[in-house]
């Protein structure tokens, strides 16, 4: 069982944080606070596992709050403004959620800090029936050399990765973003994205084709990789009629 604590200024933001997690059967919900100095003591004297921690709070901001617990347990951070994943990130937290936060996406969060802080642990199947995701309107956010920039799932066509950075391809733009191919795999939708090559993710509504071990989206051509080949045959075979 995973102890949590919910962090957050705003009574509503807590109340919807309080009903994910009773629907969670490996989270126990131990306080939900507004008080970031009552939730920081909690830290400190142990017995937190996870920590969704909102970033604006008047007392005791979120970032100031990770820097003070010093990794003495996981933190989850949850806002609305995208402007604090990367110093987040390099905080070491566990995920950043945006507000408002759909459920899919929160059981995703906590399924990966459940595999961080217990990893030999399975966490249980996704309640059902759970229908707040909307594809169309799902968005991630990616650091630009500039700017981060909100990208749709929708318009996604594949992610190619190039060493040190990706390419997120779109019908209108390439977007390049220092990021590597695992984190942002396990950032997409499984129902929509498949891994097919260590370089390439591509979206699965968008494959035009399929000839023999490629996959061509409009004028590309991508390969499919002997590791990925059975899973994405699989998945292929799973969508015939």
């Amino acid at each position: 069982m995973t102890r949590c604590l919910v962090v957050d200024d705003e009574p509503l933001a807590l109340n919807i944080l309080e009903d994910y997690i009773s629907k969670i059967p490996f989270l126990q919900l131990v306080k939900a606070t507004t008080n970031p100095i009552e939730a920081l003591t909690m830290v400190q004297d142990g017995g937190i596992d996870l920590v969704f921690l909102d970033v604006q709070m008047p007392e005791l901001t979120g970032i100031q709050f990770l820097k003070i617990a010093n990794g003495k347990a996981k933190v989850i951070l949850t806002t609305a403004y995208p402007q604090y994943a990367l110093e987040g990130y390099e905080l070491d937290v566990v995920d950043y959620l945006l507000k408002p936060i759909a459920f899919d996406r929160f059981y995703k969060s906590v399924q990966k800090g459940q595999s961080i802080i217990q990893p030999a642990a399975k966490p249980a199947a996704a309640p059902e029936p759970v229908q707040q995701d909307d594809f169309m309107s799902d968005f991630i956010f990616v650091k630009t050399e500039h700017k981060i920039q909100k990208v749709y799932l929708h318009d996604i066509l594949f992610i190619e990765g190039l060493k040190d950075y990706i390419s997120i391809f779109t019908p209108s733009e390439r977007i390049i973003t220092l990021q590597n191919m695992k984190k942002m795999e396990d950032a997409l939708p499984e129902k929509h994205f498949i891994r097919v090559h260590k370089s390439y993710i591509v979206s699965i509504n968008k494959i035009d084709s399929i000839e023999r071990s490629r996959i061509f989206i409009g004028d590309k051509i991508i390969p499919v990789g002997d590791t990925y080949r059975e899973d994405f045959f699989k998945i292929v075979d799973g969508k015939n009629i």
